[in-house]
């Protein structure tokens, strides 16, 4: 399905995940984002493993506005280095398709 994408992002916060997916929403990048609190992340930063709480969006865009999207994230994200990883579902409802196409700006 080469018109929808979702995209991972992390957050340190409700707070902060609630105001990356309202912008999203707002500016029309985004058709929906999914908030999931409770996610523990363990990774390896500047030579040393951590371990923190963290809350995923699961964002649900269209390709012409990844870039603008990343943008907009990236420069609100709290993060040195924000995640923004890209995935390319291989079904999409057609119904879901459509109500998504048409919440986002062309």
């Amino acid at each position: 399905m080469d018109q929808l994408r979702v995209i991972l992002v992390t957050a340190p916060s409700n707070e902060v995940a609630s105001t990356l997916a309202r912008a999203a929403i707002e500016a029309k990048l985004a058709a929906c984002v999914n908030v999931l609190p409770g996610l523990r992340s363990i990774y390896r930063w500047e030579g040393k493993i951590e371990e923190s709480s963290e809350v995923l969006l699961i964002i649900k865009s269209a390709p012409q506005h990844l870039r603008a999207l990343e943008e907009l994230l990236s420069a609100t994200h709290p993060y040195t280095v924000s995640e923004f990883v890209v995935l390319s579902p291989e079904e999409v409802s057609q119904s879901y398709l459509n109500w998504a196409l048409a919440e986002m700006r062309d």
